[in-house]
């Protein structure tokens, strides 16, 4: 048992986060660091990368790879060699609309960096990951509730919970699960004024059963844990702060 539960930590594992240079991506890169991980943080921006890279423990890697393009995917995975787990954070913001507003081409390429992204990395990766490792998405609870002008918010996450499933029986014995999130504070919602922003916030402290809007902080746990998780393969793991209830 005590074997297992070492096998089980993150001390000495690869960690690969594709969106760490920033938000959600980058406090999972901080946490999995400081529970011992060995990261590696990819995302189009070098900049980014660079000023991420101070945030982490030396020996932190970065590379600046194009994750709307899927040549650009199975090249880094063809250097990248072998690691434990991977983690895809990355995604633009969104803007939402109602049907009769929204331009459907721009609409699909909201699907670009978020779902095909993500069905790139699993295709040039799942070969490199060590046994016991797992694979780690992320949606959003707008899949399970969503609101009036949320349907490409919801689709998407809609979407990433049925692959989480598919790639978790077709993939097996990898793990593979995913991180439902509510609203987190992060860079996703900068295309609201600060006005509209900050009210919005406002009105989820008074109506959320946490009363608090979610940190990027309370997302990297949850990555963590599902990392450590041993028996738990094909699920969303919901972390909205119980606004799926209310």
């Amino acid at each position: 048992m005590e074997n297992q539960s070492k096998r089980n930590q993150l001390t000495g594992k690869r960690v690969i986060i594709l969106g760490g240079s920033s938000g959600l991506g980058f406090a999972t890169a901080k946490a999995a660091a400081a529970e011992g991980a060995n990261v590696v943080i990819v995302s189009s921006n070098q900049a980014r990368i660079d000023t991420a890279l101070e945030g982490l423990p030396q020996g932190s890697k970065g590379y600046a790879v194009d994750l709307s393009n899927e040549l650009s995917i199975k090249d880094f995975f063809n250097q990248a060699g072998s690691f434990d787990h991977l983690v895809y954070t990355a995604g633009e913001n969104i803007s939402m609309s109602m049907v009769d507003d929204t331009d459907i081409e721009k609409g699909k390429d909201f699907f670009t960096i978020r779902f095909w992204g993500a069905f790139a990395a699993i295709k040039y990766s799942k070969v490199h990951i060590n046994e016991g490792g797992s694979i780690n998405l992320m949606s959003g609870n707008f899949g399970q509730r969503p609101s009036k002008g949320y349907s490409l918010g919801a689709t998407i996450c809609g979407a990433m919970d049925a692959f989480t499933r598919a790639m978790a029986v077709e993939l097996a014995p990898i793990r593979v699960n995913n991180v439902a999130a509510g609203v987190i504070k992060t860079n996703l919602w900068n295309n609201l004024s600060e006005a509209d922003r900050e009210g919005f916030y406002k009105y989820l402290e008074s109506t959320l059963l946490l009363k608090r809007v979610g940190e990027a902080e309370d997302i990297s746990q949850a990555f963590v844990y599902l990392m450590k998780q041993p028996y738990t393969t094909g699920q969303s793991l919901v972390t909205d702060g119980g606004a799926v209830l209310v």
